[in-house]
């Protein structure tokens, strides 16, 4: 028959909440020990749809703070802000007003042009 396996907790902190998740293992030793369980966290979202941006680490605040700059960012424009799609989009709505733009600017030229 297995030996018992409840645990003390190693910190001030009683409740079973979801800050003091514990799994219990067994030490080399042969004894009984609480480890604690981390939260899982959520990742950076694109500011535009909230879709979790690929190809960034999911951190706490405090590891944000002291990562790297290419832990935190991908390679490309709006890296680690906006996703892949918005990222397209935003360019080819530029892109867009900008040929409407010059449209304007070439029937303006006619009509100028047929009038004097």
């Amino acid at each position: 028959m297995a030996g018992d396996h409840r645990v003390t907790l190693r910190r001030r902190h009683a409740y079973r909440t979801a800050s003091n998740r514990v799994k219990t293992i067994l030490t080399p030793g042969g004894r009984h020990a609480a480890q604690y369980i981390s939260k899982h966290r959520k990742g950076v979202k694109c500011g535009d749809c909230d879709l979790v941006l690929p190809g960034i680490k999911h951190m706490t605040v405090g590891e944000f703070q002291n990562a790297k700059k290419r832990e935190k960012t991908v390679a490309r424009a709006y890296g680690g802000s906006r996703c892949h799609q918005c990222v397209r989009s935003r360019i080819v709505r530029a892109f867009l007003i900008e040929e409407g733009k010059i449209g304007k600017k070439m029937l303006q030229a006619k009509k100028a042009k047929k009038t004097a």
